[in-house]
C-alpha cells in the first residue's frame, strides 16, 4: 500500500524543525555538557561552560536562538519505496519553502547567512534558502526526516585527506585537531567519515553528527567492536591534548567521536572530519502521512542548575567611552572584563568595504578612533529586544585587515571568538592594541548587555553591517595583549602538560 505524503505536511515540518532546534539543545548535548561542566579544573574553561549551558537553559525558556549564526540547514531524507510525495514542485523547492516559512517566523526569526553566488557577488538571499538535501531511497512506507542547522564557525573547519592505507587514522586527527583552533567553538563533537570515495567520506562525516552522544555509556560499558574501541582511544587522546572549552585550556574539548564507515577501493583510505560545535543542532522524526511531525520539546529539568552571572569581584569594568590606548596596553593575558559604553561591530563584508574605501581615499562612514570593534552578525530584535542574539563570530577570519584597522583607522581594541593567527597577533604587538575574546555558543547571553542597537554604516549588507551597540557589563577575556601573549597558546600548553600529569599519577 502505497504512503501519501502531503507536500504542506512536509514543508510544515521542517519549518517547525528549523525553529525547534533554534532553541532546544538535543538532550543528550545538555547531559554531557553537564558531566563536563562538573568535572573542569580550569577556571576560565568552567566559566565559558556556565556560559553556554546557562545560555541554553534561556533560549529553551525565551525561545530565541542559541547562536547568532542560526547556521545554512541540512536536510536528510530517507523515502521508503512505498511512499509517494504529492507535490507539484521538486524536492529541493518543497524543502526550501519549509526552510524559507521556518527562517522569516516573526515571532521568532532567524539570521539569514546563506549567499547566492559563492565566488562573485555574494548577494544575501535573506530567507537562508537553499538548504542542502540529501536523498536516500529504502525500504518501507514512511519518510525518515533529519534536519540540522551548521553554522560556519564549525562547517568551516572541516578537514578531508586521502590517506595511504597503511597511514594512522590516530595520528591524523592528532595531528589536525590543533590546526583547526577554536573557532568551531569546544566542547561539540567530532564527525568522521572513512571509506568509501571524497564525497561519500564527507557525507558520513556530516550524518554522524546527528547520533545522539553517548559516550558517557559506552565508557561505563566499555567498547563492544573495534570501532568502539577507536571512539575511545580518539576521544581520550583528543581531550589529552588540552585545547579545552572555547579553546582557553581544559579536560574536554570533545563530548564524543563519532565514526562512520564503508567500503572503498583497495589503494585509497578517504578519511572527512567535521566538527559540531556548542550550538549542535539537530532533529529527527518520521512522516507517516497522517500529518506535518510533532516535536516534543525537551524537559527542562534536564538543565543542569548553572546560572552564569557577571563576577565583579574578579573582573574589571571598563568604561568604553573613555578607554585609552595606555588603558588597553595595561591589560594582562587572561584577565577578565565587564565592557560598558558603545561599541561599533564589523565582520568580514565591512572589513572587506573599508579596505576597498581607504585604498580610494574615501571617507569612512564611522570613526574608529579610539573605538573598539565587535566582530559579529546579530540576529534581528523582536518584541522589547534591542537586538537578537548576537554572540562573536570566529576572529580569524578578520585576521588579514587587522594591521590596517589599527594602523589605518584608529582602532584600538577588537572583540571576537577563538584564537588569532600570528599575523594579527604581531599586529597587535606593534600598536600595543588588544584583543577580547567572547565566548561563542552564548548568543542570547550577551545580547543581553546590549541595551542599544543602530545600523551606523553599511546598512545594505544586512547583519554583516556596522552597528553602534551600547553595552552593560558585558563580558570578555583579554585572549591577545599588548605584548602579543596568546591565552589560546599559553593555556592549551599548560593543560596538555597537566593533563599527562594526571594521567600517569596513580590511582
Amino acid at each position: 500500500m502505497t504512503t501519501i505524503i502531503k507536500e504542506a505536511d512536509l514543508i510544515q515540518s521542517i519549518a517547525d524543525a528549523v525553529q525547534f532546534i533554534s532553541f532546544y539543545h538535543p538532550a543528550d548535548y545538555i547531559q554531557h555538557l553537564a558531566r563536563a561542566y562538573e568535572r573542569e579544573q580550569n577556571p576560565a574553561a568552567k566559566d565559558a561552560i556556565a556560559q553556554i549551558l546557562t545560555n541554553s537553559r534561556m533560549c529553551a525558556e525565551g525561545h530565541r536562538p542559541i547562536c547568532q549564526d542560526t547556521g545554512i540547514v541540512n536536510v536528510f531524507l530517507k523515502i521508503g519505496m512505498n511512499v509517494r510525495i504529492d507535490a507539484k514542485r521538486s524536492l529541493q523547492d518543497v524543502c526550501d519553502e519549509g526552510v524559507r516559512q521556518g527562517y522569516l517566523n516573526p515571532d521568532n526569526p532567524l539570521r539569514a547567512s546563506v549567499l547566492n553566488d559563492p565566488l562573485f557577488t555574494r548577494k544575501n538571499t535573506r530567507d537562508n534558502t537553499p538548504c542542502i538535501v540529501n536523498v536516500e531511497l529504502v525500504e518501507g512506507d514512511k519518510v525518515d526526516v533529519q534536519v540540522a542547522a551548521k553554522g560556519g564557525g564549525s562547517e568551516n573547519k572541516s578537514k578531508f585527506v586521502m590517506l595511504n592505507p597503511s597511514d594512522s587514522l590516530v595520528d591524523w586527527v592528532l595531528k589536525t585537531v590543533p590546526q583547526m583552533g577554536a573557532g568551531w567553538c569546544p566542547p561539540g563533537m567530532l564527525g568522521i567519515g572513512v571509506g568509501g570515495t571524497a564525497e561519500k567520506a564527507m557525507l558520513m562525516a556530516k550524518q554522524s553528527l546527528m547520533d545522539d552522544i553517548d559516550m558517557y555509556d559506552l565508557l561505563a560499558r566499555g567498547p563492544q567492536n573495534k570501532v568502539e574501541e577507536l571512539r575511545i582511544e580518539l576521544y581520550e587522546k583528543v581531550n589529552a591534548l588540552g585545547i579545552g572549552a572555547q579553546g582557553l585550556g581544559g579536560l574536554t574539548t570533545v563530548l564524543d567521536v563519532k565514526i562512520n564507515t564503508f567500503p572503498t577501493h583497495a589503494a585509497s583510505k578517504p578519511v572527512a572530519m567535521i566538527p559540531n560545535c556548542a550550538a549542535t543542532r539537530h532533529v529527527h522524526f518520521e512522516l507517516d502521512g497522517s500529518g506535518p511531525a510533532e516535536l516534543a520539546p525537551p524537559d527542562l529539568s534536564l538543565w543542569p542548575d548553572v546560572n552564569w552571572a557577571p563576577d565583579y569581584n574578579k573582573s574589571t569594568q571598563v568604561n568604553l567611552d573613555t578607554l585609552t590606548k595606555e588603558e588597553v596596553a595595561s591589560w594582562k593575558p587572561g584577565q577578565t572584563l565587564l565592557l560598558s559604553g558603545k561599541m561599533l561591530t564589523g565582520r568580514d563584508a565591512a572589513h572587506k568595504r573599508i579596505q576597498e574605501m581607504l585604498e580610494k581615499g574615501e571617507p569612512l562612514p564611522v570613526d574608529f578612533k579610539n573605538r573598539v570593534i565587535y566582530y559579529v552578525g546579530p540576529v534581528d530584535p523582536v518584541r522589547e529586544e534591542v537586538v537578537g542574539p548576537a554572540g562573536p563570530t570566529t576572529a580569524t577570519r578578520m585576521d588579514k585587515f587587522t594591521d590596517m584597522m589599527l594602523e589605518k583607522t584608529g582602532l584600538i581594541a577588537m572583540i571576537g571568538k577563538a584564537e588569532r593567527g600570528p599575523v594579527a597577533i604581531e599586529a597587535i604587538s606593534k600598536h600595543k592594541s588588544a584583543y577580547l575574546m567572547a565566548v561563542g555558543g552564548s548568543a542570547y547571553l550577551v545580547s543581553k548587555a546590549i541595551r542599544g542597537a543602530r545600523v551606523a554604516g553599511f546598512e545594505d549588507l544586512g547583519m554583516e553591517a556596522i552597528y553602534e551597540f551600547e553595552v552593560k557589563d558585558m563580558p570578555v577575556t583579554v585572549a591577545v595583549d599588548a605584548n602579543g601573549t596568546s591565552v589560546h597558546q599559553t593555556g592549551p600548553k599548560e593543560w596538555q602538560a597537566r593533563i599527562a600529569e594526571i594521567a600517569i599519577l596513580p590511582a
